[in-house]
């Protein structure tokens, strides 16, 4: 397995083999000795999948606040994205910083975005499935959202604003400092 750290150390880009032959191809998307060794500890007791028709849709920036906070191991099973983690760890030396990477069911590649966290994406092709592993349950009551597009952050998103496709929720949702006291860090 290929393990490639992003812009922020604790989020890390996996890329599981493929082994192919005329048939197709098999690949192990999740061993937990593998994952361990790549730093991914956390166990996982949700699974998660949706389906966006076009192109342009962005889904975040979202997260859940403790005792619920989600990590995320994130790929992508059909099309494409743009996947982003935003560090909203008060007193994190990198609070407020984000790493991107994309996502795709050619390139294989899976995103790890640990408790803490805010996580978004935008696809890049139609019909794109998104499936992901949590570390802990939906729960709706702590449920936070904050402004994908939102200029303090200065996230490289490949869209322009005008062309996004948001439900109602992330339409809503605040700025990044309406996320001071969400998280803290522990150094």
């Amino acid at each position: 397995m290929q393990v490639t750290p992003l812009r922020l150390p604790e989020v890390i880009l996996v890329t599981p083999p493929r082994f192919g032959d005329n048939r197709g191809f098999f690949s192990e998307t999740y061993n937990i000795d593998r994952m361990r060794d790549a730093g991914i500890t956390m166990p996982f007791v949700q699974d998660n999948q949706s389906l966006s028709r076009k192109k342009g849709v962005v889904r975040g920036l979202h997260c859940q606040l403790d005792p619920f906070a989600q990590g995320k191991l994130v790929r992508v099973t059909k099309g494409a994205i743009w996947d982003v983690a935003v560090d909203a760890r008060t007193g994190s030396p990198t609070y407020g910083q984000w790493a991107g990477a994309e996502l795709s069911a050619e390139n294989w590649s899976q995103l790890w975005i640990p408790p803490g966290f805010l996580h978004g994406f935008v696809t890049l092709e139609d019909d794109t499935e998104v499936q992901y592993k949590c570390t802990a349950l939906y729960n709706k009551p702590s449920e936070r959202s904050v402004r994908w597009d939102d200029p303090t952050l200065g996230i490289d998103w490949p869209i322009e604003p005008g062309k996004a496709i948001l439900s109602e929720k992330d339409l809503e949702a605040p700025a990044f400092s309406a996320a001071e006291g969400w998280f803290g860090f522990q150094g």
